[in-house]
């Protein structure tokens, strides 16, 4: 069978996409003997707008990050219009080397109720959106051979064994409430309305507004927020002058204890 490989992702500072696009073209090579790929990318706020449609010729390789142990919810609306009607999809999340959590079970959840029938799961490490050292550069070298060794295992599983059989992947049900940090009491801490601030050095290019994956930031003036924040990092990292930051004592003291208490490599786990 000739299937259709699309990677669907989305991927506020890259390190999403550049697993999932890895995961689709070393898919279609294998499967179809060559790298052609559809993207479907609804990481910014116009690509959410349209309802996506796929049929039982397709293999969705679907990502998502994971924001405190779960598919973000700002996405659920989304992801809840994407219809699968019979294709297969390959469900991956994406965390900064704490944990995954429930991210992968519900994400599998989400595609199997909209009509995809879910042959496989991957839970794998990006750098980490709160921090420029937690999981500095990955996915790396390392992740991405895995990434090739999935998609092997992948092809074995369509082409030698024939099989799509629904996966089961690592998660509770019902899923874990969201992680919440705790300041230096042990008491929980909400940081969910936490915002960017702008220092002196931003010349006003626009490059912020642009990525901004919720049109959060104000077009004329990028100093001012006109929606919410989800702490993606995209604003911070890709600043070319590295004008925007976090102050607030919270955001900083659970950034500097995910460092600290997470600095240990962890490695992607594959279901299939």
């Amino acid at each position: 069978m000739d299937w259709k490989v699309t990677a669907m992702y989305f991927s506020a500072t890259g390190t999403t996409k550049k697993i999932i696009v890895g995961i689709a073209e070393k898919l279609s090579e294998n499967i179809n003997g060559e790298r052609k790929v559809t993207i479907q990318d609804f990481t910014l706020p116009d690509s959410r707008q349209e309802p996506k449609q796929f049929t039982a010729n397709d293999i969705v390789v679907f990502g998502v990050p994971v924001y405190a142990g779960r598919v973000p919810n700002v996405l659920l609306k989304y992801l809840n219009s994407v219809a699968g009607n019979g294709a297969l999809a390959i469900a991956v999340t994406v965390y900064g080397n704490r944990n995954y959590d429930d991210a992968l079970i519900e994400l599998t959840d989400i595609l199997q109720a909209n009509g995809f029938t879910v042959i496989a799961g991957g839970a794998f490490i990006g750098e980490h959106s709160f921090s420029k050292t937690l999981a500095k550069n990955r996915p790396d070298d390392q992740d991405m051979a895995i990434v090739k060794e999935f998609a092997h295992q992948l092809k074995v599983k369509l082409i030698d064994q024939n099989s799509v059989e629904p996966v089961e992947v690592s998660g509770n049900r019902p899923y874990r409430y969201y992680y919440i940090p705790k300041n230096e009491q042990g008491e929980p801490v909400d940081i969910r309305k936490v915002t960017p601030k702008t220092n002196d050095r931003c010349t006003n290019c626009g490059l912020c507004t642009r990525l901004c994956p919720m049109g959060s930031i104000d077009s004329e003036e990028a100093s001012k927020m006109k929606g919410i924040c989800i702490k993606c990092g995209a604003c911070v990292k890709s600043c070319p002058v590295n004008a925007k930051y976090y102050d607030d004592k919270n955001y900083i003291r659970h950034k500097e204890e995910l460092e600290i208490d997470f600095s240990h490599r962890r490695e992607p786990e594959l279901f299939i």
